[in-house]
């Protein structure tokens, strides 16, 4: 007895993808719809391992999905929502076309929402999985917080992106969690210890800048409305941790201390106290008003000497982090008008100091520039006028490289106008055997406690200068040494012969010619991928229309000429 017959194509392998176009119409979406929701849900497309058997023989490129997705995606209720908002707009139109103005506003009002709470709960099923999530989460609200207002994106998004990221920013001051800065071409780089979770995280500069064309903003916008409610949830965890208030609120010590002047003619009541969040220049208040804590000390057993090592380096690591955190405390910055204003304010006040400005740059200033109290003055000129005594004039890079080197860096190197130092990434870790620059080795030394002198450096460019000038003098006296043994064996002449020069004819016709032709490999070299299959295509023609002219002459010649060799034998036949 025979069993049921197999059927090709229908088992393995095959059944447990799906391509794209069946799973939207399995869902019944719309392929903007369908990509939106793939997004949110944070399902993407697999590559099979056998494509040939799940694309039943055919090599055709198809995306795929897993089936198993697809059936998790027919049980959400955001489809349905989905449905809803086409029924709205199809109702909008109609009402719009029948211009009945009191059924647009009634429809309008009735417009259907949908929330991703339940989404969030369910892609990140404890907090610690949302923060090792929180890399691009981060970098992509900061691109948006600095997008201008403009038709590729909505105002509302901007605002919300821009309030989460000031909210973040005023968490990681508040615990100092920032240990690392890096300016690089793309924008500024940070890293937080978060909950004992590393994030990173990029800014971009705040320059004016076109949105580019070739980027499709519809998919970032899907991202960014996910990230925007992962980011709300995570900002309003970690403020409890601290125990502060959400949504945030200035201290009411801070806040008066903070300079208002002119504050109605900088912005309108409503928008006041977020730029005083922004300002990031004031603490914010708790819930619970916090007294000074005690220092902790740990209790002590007795134990091996192995755990009692790995103790004290725990300890001496811990010792070196509390330092870490509070690299610029005790110290007063003033922020001239030309340097990066939010950037230098976060990274000082992350490690404990205090930062104000000019009041008529930004609101927010806590003190003037005549306060006695500064220690250091950020200046990016290479002329500052009248300079006060008792406060330091540094470029912008002494207070990113201090914090990358977890010490306070000599700031001879970073006076007004001098050369600076090279900006070197805190990313990077060198291994046994690698290459380490000059630099990074004298910043090591730095952070071992050794004192690089300046005296040595220039006493070993001394000893180079007079080692080149030992070898000149040497050489000076050798030449001296052959003129004195030429003198002594007589004078002799240089045969120098004077050949004549050969004109070089330029054919300007020739010239031209080869130009021409550069020119067109060139102008053939730049097409763009469409435009030179076309040219191939059309050249190939022509090259082979000549072929056939000139295989239709050479038989057109060979019938001549035996036509010819024909009539001369009948010639010498009849004589």
């Amino acid at each position: 007895m025979g069993g049921l017959e197999k059927k090709k194509y229908e088992r393995g392998s095959a059944t447990n993808y799906i391509t794209r176009n069946k799973a939207r119409k399995k869902l019944q979406l719309s392929l903007p719809d369908f990509r939106r929701l793939c997004i949110l849900k944070g399902i993407y497309p697999h590559e099979p391992k056998h494509k040939k058997k799940v694309n039943k023989g055919s090599t055709a490129p198809r995306t795929f999905y897993l089936l198993k997705d697809i059936k998790f995606l027919l049980h959400e209720p955001i489809v349905g929502k989905f449905r809803e908002y086409k029924v709205f707009v199809r109702r909008l139109r109609k009402a719009y076309g029948k211009q009945e103005w009191d059924a647009v506003d009634r429809i309008r009002d009735n417009k259907p929402t949908y929330k991703l709470d339940h989404i969030i709960k369910e892609r990140y099923p404890t907090f610690i999985d949302a923060l090792r999530d929180l890399d691009d989460v981060l970098s992509m609200c900061f691109l948006f917080a600095t997008f201008r207002r403009t038709g590729k994106c909505h105002v509302q998004t901007i605002q919300l992106c821009r309030r989460l990221s000031v909210e973040f920013l005023n968490y990681v001051i508040t615990s100092r969690s920032l240990r690392k800065v890096f300016l690089s071409i793309k924008g500024i780089y940070y890293q937080a210890e978060i909950l004992g979770q590393t994030v990173t995280w990029i800014t971009p500069y705040a320059f004016s800048h076109d949105h580019p064309t070739d980027v499709d903003y519809r998919v970032m916008a899907t991202f960014t409305e996910f990230y925007t409610t992962l980011l709300g949830f995570v900002n309003f965890r970690l403020y409890q941790t601290l125990n502060l208030q959400y949504p945030p609120k200035l201290d009411s010590r801070s806040e008066a201390e903070l300079k208002m002047d002119d504050e109605e003619k900088y912005a309108l009541e409503s928008e006041t106290y977020m730029e005083k969040l922004a300002a990031l220049s004031a603490s914010l208040s708790r819930v619970i008003p916090s007294e000074p804590e005690e220092e902790v000390l740990v209790d002590e057993f007795p134990a091996d000497t192995e755990n009692s090592d790995v103790q004290e380096e725990r300890k001496r690591q811990q010792q070196e982090e509390e330092k870490h955190k509070s690299l610029f405390v005790g110290l007063k910055f003033f922020l001239n008008r030309e340097v990066p204003r939010e950037a230098l304010a976060f990274v000082i006040r992350s490690f404990g100091g205090q930062v104000s400005w000019d009041s008529s740059i930004c609101i927010g200033a806590t003190y003037d520039s005549s306060d006695t109290s500064i220690t250091h003055h950020i200046v990016d000129r290479p002329n500052v006028g009248p300079q006060i005594i008792n406060r330091y004039y540094v470029q912008p890079q002494w207070i990113f490289d201090s914090v990358n080197a977890r010490l306070l860096l000599p700031v001879e190197d970073y006076f007004p106008g001098a050369l600076l130092p090279p900006h070197l990434s805190p990313f990077v870790q060198e291994k046994e055997g690698d290459y380490v620059p000059p630099e990074k080795q004298r910043l090591l030394a730095l952070q071992r406690g050794e004192r690089i002198d300046d005296d040595d450096e220039d006493d070993d460019e001394e000893e180079d200068e007079e080692d080149e000038d030992d070898e000149e003098e040497e050489e000076a006296e050798k030449e001296k040494d052959e003129d004195k043994s030429k003198k002594v064996k007589g004078k002799k002449k240089l045969n120098v012969k004077v050949t004549a020069g050969t004109v070089k004819v330029v054919n300007k016709a020739q010239v031209a010619e080869q130009e021409k032709n550069e020119e067109k490999r060139l102008a053939i070299m730049m097409m763009k991928k469409k435009e030179k299959y076309l040219y191939n295509k059309i050249m190939f023609g022509k090259k082979r229309k000549v072929r056939e002219a000139n295989k239709l002459a050479l038989k057109r010649k060979a019938h001549d000429e035996a036509s010819k060799s024909e009539r001369k034998g009948k010639k010498s036949k009849k004589q």
